[in-house]
């Protein structure tokens, strides 16, 4: 079996990049209404149906492929996902599997309308592991409609986006939130076996993802973003006795008119080229003199539609090898 990527920061050798093409807003269903908008009671708030702008796509591209171009030139493999439309879209392949050593995990993702979005990066997986994916309501808990204390999913079946999850060699964090239940990090401790072990961190971030909540930089080290975690002590162990950064207020990028999927913390969003060379977004002047006082240089990139479509460096990219 080939040997693929168990921590954030290894030397990167292989990843996916995203793309934007065929970005659309899916149509409303209960798992959109609770995951994605439960922050709000008001309908009109939703974000209708469709495609997302043709200047935000064509942009959006252009920062993808500035990615894809720049890590090709540090001698990175990098591999697009298949150009196929869906009812989401193809910008952000973290979300879709967990790369933990030699297995490929395939997750049961939270919004219905995602079910089959791996299926544009499947062919790039190796030893692929398909977690059961229940599409049923009842997954779905509309009391967390106006109410951040009550969460999106139900206990009944295992429900997780990739992006709930970061690594560390044998321990992964795990975010109990809206696109990730407590069901789903038993069943990936049970994929994963005594080998690894899977740590819950609850109460901190109902929304979403990890990834602009907690950034692991080397064995140790991690970027916490202080709005959600203003000490470490609230991270489980072993992470609670690492170092930790905490990240200074982020530069606020915008949003396309209507189109507000990710909060201002992209800056906590980034990927690791290795232990002392990240992808920042450009703007994050604050972040890089942060990092760079703990030896880590950034590599600055523009990623303009990273709140207007929900994915910074770390959402857009997928590491599937590093050394």
């Amino acid at each position: 079996m080939m040997q693929l990527s168990k921590n954030e920061w290894g030397p990167l050798k292989k990843v996916i990049v995203g793309i934007a093409d065929h970005a659309r807003v899916p149509a409303l269903d209960i798992s959109l209404r609770t995951v994605s908008y439960s922050h709000t009671k008001n309908l009109n708030e939703i974000t209708q149906e469709g495609l997302f702008p043709n200047q935000v796509i064509e942009e959006a591209n252009e920062d993808v492929n500035r990615l894809a171009e720049e890590l090709t030139k540090l001698g990175i493999e990098v591999v697009r996902p298949t150009n196929a439309p869906t009812p989401y879209y193809n910008f952000c392949p973290r979300d879709l599997a967990i790369i933990a050593g030699d297995k490929s995990i395939i997750s049961p993702m939270a919004l219905q309308s995602r079910n089959d979005d791996y299926k544009n990066i499947e062919h790039l997986l190796e030893n692929k592991i398909y977690v059961p994916n229940s599409l049923d309501d009842t997954n779905y808990n509309l009391d967390s409609i106006g109410n951040k204390d009550i969460l999106a999913l139900n206990e009944i079946y295992p429900k997780f986006d990739a992006a709930n999850v970061i690594r560390a060699n044998d321990d992964l964090l795990y975010l109990v939130s809206n696109s990730g239940n407590k069901k789903g990090a038993e069943y990936l401790q049970q994929i994963l076996g005594d080998t690894y072990k899977v740590h819950l961190l609850e109460g901190v971030y109902s929304y979403m993802h990890i990834d602009s909540t907690v950034a692991f930089l080397r064995e140790g080290l991690m970027l916490l973003n202080p709005s959600r975690i203003p000490d470490k002590s609230v991270m489980p162990k072993p992470f609670s006795d690492w170092d930790a950064i905490y990240c200074p207020d982020p530069v606020d990028i915008g949003f396309a008119t209507g189109h507000n999927n990710a909060s201002p913390w992209v800056n906590v969003n980034l990927v690791s080229i290795n232990e002392n060379l990240v992808v920042l977004e450009e703007h994050q002047e604050p972040t890089r003199k942060a990092l760079e006082k703990y030896g880590i240089d950034c590599l600055m990139l523009p990623m303009r539609h990273a709140r207007t479509l929900g994915g910074c460096f770390h959402c857009v990219t997928l590491d599937l090898v590093r050394d």
